[in-house]
C-alpha cells in the first residue's frame, strides 16, 4: 500500500524534524485532531500532546535519528512497521519499536500504537 508506506515516511520524518514549529506543523498535517499516539511511556491526544511526546523523545536522545526498520505492512486502514533509534553518526540502534497505525477517512493518522522490543540497559 503505496499511500501507506508514504504516510509512515513522513510520521518518521516528523520524529527527526529538528525545528519545534516544523514539527508541529507536520504532526497537523499528518494527524487528525483528535488522533492518539500510545506507548508504553506514554498515552495521549490531540497535536500539542503528540509534538510534545515527540520533542520529550527528541531531548532525551540528542544526536539521534529513528529510522524505518523494514517495510510497512498495511491492509484496510491499518499498518504495522518496525523502526530503529541510531546514532546519527551510525551505529547499532539503541531502541528498536513496532508501532501499529490506524488512518481515518481523511487518510491521516487517527491513531498510532507504539511497542518497544529494545530499550537501553
Amino acid at each position: 500500500m503505496s499511500d501507506f508506506n508514504e504516510l509512515v515516511h513522513r510520521y518518521i520524518a516528523t520524529w527527526n524534524e529538528p525545528d519545534a514549529d516544523a514539527r508541529r506543523a507536520a504532526v497537523a498535517e499528518l494527524w487528525t485532531e483528535d488522533g492518539v499516539y500510545t506507548d508504553p511511556l506514554a498515552s495521549v491526544a490531540g497535536h500539542d500532546a503528540i509534538a510534545a511526546v515527540i520533542a520529550g523523545a527528541r531531548s532525551q536522545f540528542p544526536g539521534f535519528a529513528f529510522r524505518l526498520a523494514g517495510d510497512v505492512d498495511a491492509h484496510h486502514g491499518v499498518g504495522r512497521f518496525t523502526w530503529e533509534l541510531v546514532p546519527e553518526a551510525g551505529g547499532e540502534s539503541v531502541v528498536v519499536g513496532s508501532d501499529v497505525a490506524v488512518v481515518g477517512a481523511d487518510g491521516r493518522l487517527r491513531g498510532v500504537y507504539g511497542f518497544l522490543d529494545k530499550v537501553p540497559g
